[in-house]
């Protein structure tokens, strides 16, 4: 009976994982478009520079509270402090320059890569589609390094720089969630084949 709820749990568990993915994956396809959309020197670039790690505070706590808790998902709930002061960082940011933008979010593409790729690593165990995740947190922290360096730079740097990162960040969620939605069609399909 306990290992018949902790299956269940498992699969509901499961069955978030893939909306989440589906739903983070929508939203920085849905960033990356108005990015285009907007222009670099528009006053509603700064407020989809600000939103876009005020997004992923609140992707990261949604996730964390349907997977268990905070407490069980610590990584997650450092990601959403470390994105919410982000948020605010970039706000104080657009108004001294764009180079400083871009060393923020590079600081925070790091961070926030880091601890995606820890909560990749736990999860991995648990749900399949984990490798996606490990790739654009490893690969989250390598564009925060450039992102750092390029804020060095004499170039000013516009929204437009951060738009091919939103974009790969949008593959990997659409790789993660349309894999676990295979895997979910296997699973049916091998126990359709065994009752």
């Amino acid at each position: 009976m306990a290992y018949h709820q902790q299956d269940l749990v498992r699969a509901d568990r499961e069955r978030w994982l893939k909306q989440y993915y589906f739903i983070r994956a929508a939203f920085s396809v849905a960033w990356v478009v108005a990015a285009f959309a907007v222009g670099p020197s528009s006053a509603v670039a700064g407020v989809l520079l600000v939103l876009y790690p005020a997004w992923d505070a609140a992707a990261n706590a949604v996730d964390a509270l349907r997977s268990g808790g905070l407490k069980q998902n610590r990584t997650q709930a450092l990601n959403a402090l470390v994105s919410l002061a982000t948020s605010v960082a970039v706000l104080l940011a657009l108004q001294m320059s764009m180079n400083l933008v871009l060393a923020v979010l590079g600081a925070w593409a790091i961070l926030s890569g880091l601890l995606q790729l820890g909560t990749a690593i736990r999860r991995w165990r648990s749900f399949g589609a984990q490798w996606a995740m490990v790739l654009s947190g490893g690969q989250s922290a390598l564009a925060g390094g450039f992102f750092i360096f390029q804020a060095s730079t004499p170039a000013v740097p516009s929204i437009a720089t951060v738009t091919g990162y939103a974009a790969v960040g949008a593959a990997y969620f659409l790789v993660s969630a349309i894999w676990l939605t295979v895997t979910e069609w296997r699973h049916r399909a091998r126990q359709a084949q065994l009752g």
